[in-house]
């Protein structure tokens, strides 16, 4: 008895609505398209209502290269030095050491969270965030706060690396060209600390061993 009572009270609300939209035989086009444009309107603010909180959540950071192992990070990154030295003339092995030494392998904040390789700071109105480093200074090591380059992906970064080093800045256009002209990776690196890309007076040290440890002047084009 009360499945029926139940679907009783269903007829009689589908035949309240069937007299709304249609009264003596007749359909009412108006409240028809009425009814449809406030559901359209109701439809399209609540796509709207999603969109702005799609935006509002912060984007996923690319967490690719923490799940890397030194190897697979140089296999990662080798194809884009090489093309690079093709490009601009930097060895492709100086890119992989000081990309891998920059930034712990891609592990660094400045990497995973900003896809700066390479400690590029930041210059002018480029995009930057300020974020604590060290520097040696005065025979000491020191943290300071600088303003370092923030880029959309890591393969910017290293074409921005790679430009760095063949043109120079503009106070010296010529300021890394001892890394474009050497004629071994040793050379080149130290081309590095004479140009002024580091503090570290040992960088060229660590570039270098990084290169031979894992055999990275195998990239370099002869």
């Amino acid at each position: 008895m009360a499945r029926r009572k139940k679907g009783m009270q269903l007829n009689l609300k589908t035949l309240r609505l069937s007299h709304f939209f249609v009264q003596k035989g007749r359909v009412l086009w108006r409240r028809v398209f009425t009814v449809l444009g406030i559901l359209l309107a109701l439809a399209i603010w609540q796509s709207d209502l999603f969109k702005r909180q799609e935006v509002a959540v912060e984007p996923v950071q690319d967490q690719s290269f923490m799940a890397l192992n030194r190897e697979q990070f140089i296999a990662r990154i080798a194809p884009e030095a090489e093309m690079l030295q093709g490009q601009f003339g930097v060895p492709a092995s100086i890119s992989i050491a000081q990309a891998a030494l920059e930034s712990n392998w891609g592990h660094s904040q400045l990497a995973a969270k900003y896809n700066n390789f390479f400690g590029v700071k930041a210059v002018g109105n480029t995009p930057s965030v300020t974020l604590a480093t060290q520097e040696y200074v005065d025979g000491q090591w020191v943290t300071i706060h600088a303003a370092f380059r923030h880029y959309d992906t890591w393969q910017a970064s290293m074409v921005d690396h790679a430009q760095l080093l063949a043109h120079g800045t503009t106070d010296n256009p010529q300021r890394y060209q001892a890394v474009l002209t050497a004629q071994t990776y040793q050379s080149a690196a130290h081309g590095l600390v004479s140009g002024g890309y580091a503090t570290d007076p040992s960088y060229a040290t660590k570039i270098i061993e990084m290169i031979e440890t894992y055999e990275l002047n195998q990239y370099d084009k002869k």
